[in-house]
């Protein structure tokens, strides 16, 4: 099946190349970024203002093709593309949560981004971890349970171009 969609935004952000860039929100503490919303779209972010952080679902627009194993920037060992968080995937679709600053007409002001400059925006949600809070009892990480602490510090370099 061959799926179709429109961006709704752009998300800009001091990022003009994948590499040096954080890999996660976690390095990206403190950065801000600016989602511009595509004017057909704005009515859309009516009461996003009550919400401190969001889910934001992107497209990663510079990555070409897709790997079934990848070898991620925080281990040195392979794993399956869908046991990470690797951007070289079949669909390219990213996300983030980032926390909301401000919104102003068609901008919604952002901290902790760790995105590309100018990728496409497909798709805002509130984040709203309590929704989760009864279906989460036995929490597993996988390789990230010793590995999670890097994404403070780890950077991306051109392995996923």
């Amino acid at each position: 099946m061959k799926i179709e969609m429109e961006s709704i935004g752009t998300i800009h952000t001091q990022f003009n190349e994948i590499e040096g860039m954080p890999i996660q929100p976690t390095g990206a503490k403190g950065v801000k970024g600016t989602i511009e919303i595509k004017d057909k779209y704005v009515d859309g972010l009516k009461d996003l203002k009550d919400f401190s952080h969001i889910h934001l679902i992107y497209l990663l627009h510079k990555v070409d093709g897709y790997m079934l194993e990848v070898k991620p920037f925080m281990d040195d060992n392979t794993h399956g593309v869908f046991a990470t968080r690797s951007p070289k995937r079949p669909n390219r679709i990213g996300m983030s949560v980032v926390k909301v600053i401000d919104i102003e007409d068609n901008k919604v002001y952002v901290e902790n981004i760790d995105v590309l400059n100018e990728t496409p925006l497909l798709d805002i949600k509130p984040y709203v971890p309590q929704l989760y809070e009864d279906t989460i009892d036995e929490l597993k990480i996988g390789w990230f349970e010793t590995k999670h602490k890097k994404a403070k510090s780890q950077k991306s370099d051109d392995r996923f171009k």
